[in-house]
Formats: C-alpha cells, structure tokens, sequence
C-alpha cells in the first residue's frame, strides 16, 4: 500500500544520534555519541526509598491522573529555586513537561505558523530543530563563535527576513558546540529581538553542570519585562533523563496556550516521577548533588582534552567547554565529510557524531563533529580518542 503521509514528513530525517544508538548499543564500542549523563551521577539509592514511601503511603494519588500544568508542590519548589536566579517574573507561569524537548515542542507549535521563520546558532540541537521543521518553519543558522552566535549576522538576518518569529537559543554549554554566550552578547540579543517583537526560546539544560569560569546570567533573568523570554529547562542531566521531567517559565499568556497544546498531547507528564522529583529535591542535598557532578565531568572533559591535545593532528580545532557535555570537533581541511570519518571510526569501535546532523541544512556535508565526555570510562576516553586520532591522521 502506498501511505500518503503529510507534506511536513517529507523533508524530516530521524535523528542520526539515535541511528548511531543502534550501533553503540554493541558492548564493545566505546561511545561518545551521546547526549546523556554519566549513570554514576542517578541517586538510586535516594530514589529506591522515596518510591517505597510513596507507594506504601498514599499509592493512588501518585499513580493516577494529575493536572496538566504539573505536579503542584514540585512547580513551588522549582520556583522558588528559579526566583532566586532571577528566572521567574511576577507574570510568568510555569508548567512541568515531560522532558525538555517538550518544553521547545510546545513553545514553537504555540507560536509558529507554517512558513513563519525561526532564526537559531548554527550548529544546533537536532531535537529541536526537528521540532520547528513538523511546523514548517523558516530555518536561519547564524555562525556559531566562541563566545556565542555572531550578533551582527543575528541582526543582518532578522533585518532581512521580516517573516523570522523565534530566536531559539542555547547561550550555556551550547549543544553541540559546549559554547557559553557572553554577557554581553545576551544583553544584544535581547534587545536586537525586543526590538523586533521576536520571542526568544532560551533552552538552558546544561546550565547547573559549570565546573570552571562565572556563571553569567540567563537572558530570561535580563528580561525585565517578562514578555520575551520563553525558559526551558530540565532535570533531565542533572537528576535523572529517564524520568522525562522538564519544565517551561513564560509569560502566563503563553503558559496557558502550551497547556491546551499539551492536553492534546499526553495529558500531563508522570504524576509518579514528578513527585520521585520533588520528593528528592526537598529531602535531598541538591547542591551536593551537583558539586558532585561538577567535579566528575570536570575531571572527564580535562582527561579528554588533554588527550586530544597530545594526539590530534594540528589541522583539527575544538572548543574547550567550561561545563556541560560536550565538545565541538573542526577539520580545518577542504573537502572532508566528518560523516565518512565517522564511519571509519564505527569500524574500530568508536562513535561520535557527525556534525551535519546539527545543521539548519542537514543536505549539506560538515566538517565539525561533536564528542561527549561524560558517560565512557578514563580509559575508554584515552584509548577512543587515541582510535579517532589515529583516523584523523589519515585524512
């Protein structure tokens, strides 16, 4: 039977992330592929006995339906942790997802008719920019730099593509580029996109994993006037990915459009992770948690970089992130496709990620691919990276 599928499908590849999964789930590949946190950072032990106290105390509540908003005592705590980092205005909302790729899902269906246009870094992540293209959206990748997106090609870009509605934006350990925004390119791109009646989508799930430099401030807590910003943020890398808890700080206009769009979508995100969440959150050392965490990613991204530095041929470059979990990859050489040196690297048993997935324009070869560092071992990290030297020589 030939299926007649939706024009939006046509255009639409799956995530090569997770095509790579298929490979990686070979036990003896040595993986950097991933976009997760180490499995050494899950609080099982804490999580095995808030699930035995739920479930012995009051199963019914946790097991049953739950408002679409989110779990209420979870939304408070979240609150008043985002107050304190100037996060939440007094007229914003907040609404608990599941996962943050939800978050960015709901935010862009809300807002982006088909042929409105989205301007984001470029590279980006793969999951949302999947999301914006089922909307038919406009792409425009501005130039990633080291210190966030080129401003002046923000502002030419906007200036000369009226249709573009949203600035996605990943300003802290950016994915895939482990990039943080300046400073003072956060002041420009939020007023470049005041001026313009842009909403911006600041997609923060890296942002409590900094183990070295200052924090800057997130572009929502710029926002003065709450109406610009639209926060998405996750407990996904710093508590657990499999429970698929996200979280969304918006003007409660737009809060309140998200949660009709999500009633369609699943009703409410697990009533029984969320308040494993919260339970967690208000029991448990959150800030140890994270110090924790700091430390271990800290010690992984140093072991890989240090061993990138001893072997990689002088014609690769790459970024050195003061947080997060990932590192961007660039083969200073014409005509090279970091997709064939993926391959060639699958044949020795090591995975990483080819940069074109990343793209606004995925048809197009790349000479960048992204590592993660948080999930192999010391010595899977050293020998990957000795394998992948070894096959960049050959280029």
């Amino acid at each position: 039977m030939e299926f007649n599928f939706a024009d939006r499908m046509s255009d639409l590849k799956g995530s090569a992330i997770r095509e790579i999964f298929k490979v990686i789930a070979q036990p003896d590949i040595i993986s950097f592929a991933g976009g997760v946190p180490s499995p050494d950072t899950y609080p099982v032990d804490a999580l095995n006995e808030i699930s035995q106290r739920l479930l012995v105390g009051n199963a019914a509540a946790y097991l049953n339906y739950g408002v679409t908003n989110g779990y209420p005592p979870l939304i408070e705590i979240l609150k008043e942790r985002l107050t304190k980092q100037g996060v939440v205005k007094d007229s914003d909302e907040m609404m608990i997802t599941t996962g943050g790729q939800q978050g960015i899902d709901l935010a862009a269906k809300s807002i982006l008719n088909k042929g409105d246009g989205l301007v984001c870094e470029n590279p980006s992540f793969i999951g949302a920019l999947n999301s914006f293209r089922t909307y038919e959206a406009e792409l425009f990748g501005v130039t990633l730099q080291n210190d966030g997106l080129d401003v002046d090609e923000f502002k030419k870009t906007i200036k000369e593509n009226k249709n573009i509605k949203i600035a996605y934006i990943i300003p802290t350990f950016q994915n895939p580029g482990g990039v943080t925004t300046s400073l003072e390119k956060r002041k420009k791109i939020l007023e470049i996109c005041k001026a313009n009646g842009i909403i911006i989508i600041e997609d923060n799930p890296y942002g409590e994993l900094r183990f070295k430099g200052e924090d800057v401030p997130t572009i929502k807590s710029l926002d003065t006037d709450g109406d610009t910003v639209i926060y998405v943020g996750s407990l996904s890398k710093v508590l657990s990915p499999g429970m698929r808890i996200g979280f969304v700080v918006a003007n409660s206009k737009i809060i309140g459009k998200m949660e009709i769009l999500k009633q369609v979508n699943d009703v409410h995100t697990n009533q029984f992770a969320q308040a494993l969440a919260y339970e967690w959150l208000k029991n448990y050392d959150f800030e140890e948690h994270l110090e924790k965490a700091r430390l271990l990613y800290k010690h992984k991204c140093e072991l890989m970089l240090k061993t990138m530095d001893e072997t990689f041929p002088e014609f690769v470059t790459y970024t050195r992130p003061e947080g997060g979990l990932f590192i961007l990859c660039t083969i200073n050489k014409e005509g090279i496709d970091s997709a064939e040196v993926v391959k060639a690297c699958i044949d020795k048993k090591v995975a990483f990620v080819p940069g074109f997935t990343f793209m606004v324009d995925m048809t197009k070869t790349s000479n960048m691919f992204r590592l993660n560092y948080s999930t192999m071992s010391d010595e899977k990290i050293v020998e990957g990276i000795k394998i992948l030297a070894g096959v960049l020589k050959t280029l």
